[in-house]
């Protein structure tokens, strides 16, 4: 991983595109994400020369890409090096509705992605903490505690091989 900052796509459901919908991306705002996954703090100017828009249009189409929830410019850190020594992704089998489990777990911090999934799991979860015993704490405690969860499995990291925001807007 890295700490530069990167254009990464959002799910936020506040921005309504969690569904499914999504705002219409003409090539040169994709474009500008592209320039922006390779270097987050790429000026505008840059983008503008490599994208053939000026540096005002760029600032722009980007206010209104972050704006619309299409992406978000965030520092990326190596949990490890800012003390988050462990981590897992967490299957959920839920009872009933998915929803108020989905969004109880999003509001947890520690709770770094959370998903709705088809096959085995209704929802994976992952889960950045301190230590095992954090780790113990946010599952039994917390996770498990939550109506409707029937059964989890937890699928801790032993070591992280790659993790990427560079997937362009193919």
């Amino acid at each position: 991983m890295h700490s530069d900052l990167v254009a990464s796509r959002s799910a936020d459901p506040r921005n309504g595109h969690g569904n499914g919908s999504s705002p219409a991306i003409d090539s040169v705002s994709l474009a500008i994400i592209e320039q922006l996954q390779e270097d987050g703090r790429r000026p505008y100017a840059a983008i503008g020369k490599a994208v053939g828009l000026s540096e005002a249009a760029v600032r722009q189409r980007v206010q209104k890409l972050l704006d619309q929830g299409v992406m978000q410019i965030v520092a990326v850190t190596d949990p490890l090096t800012v003390g988050f020594r462990r981590q897992a992704m967490v299957g959920i089998n839920v009872e009933g509705d998915l929803d108020p489990v989905a969004d109880a777990l999003a509001e947890m911090d520690e709770c770094e992605y959370v998903v709705m999934t088809a096959g085995s799991f209704d929802l994976m979860v992952e889960i950045v903490c301190e230590d095992d015993d954090h780790l113990l704490d946010v599952i039994n405690k917390r996770i498990r505690a939550l109506p409707g969860v029937r059964s989890t499995e937890s699928f801790v990291y032993l070591k992280l091989k790659k993790q990427t925001y560079m997937w362009g807007t193919r």
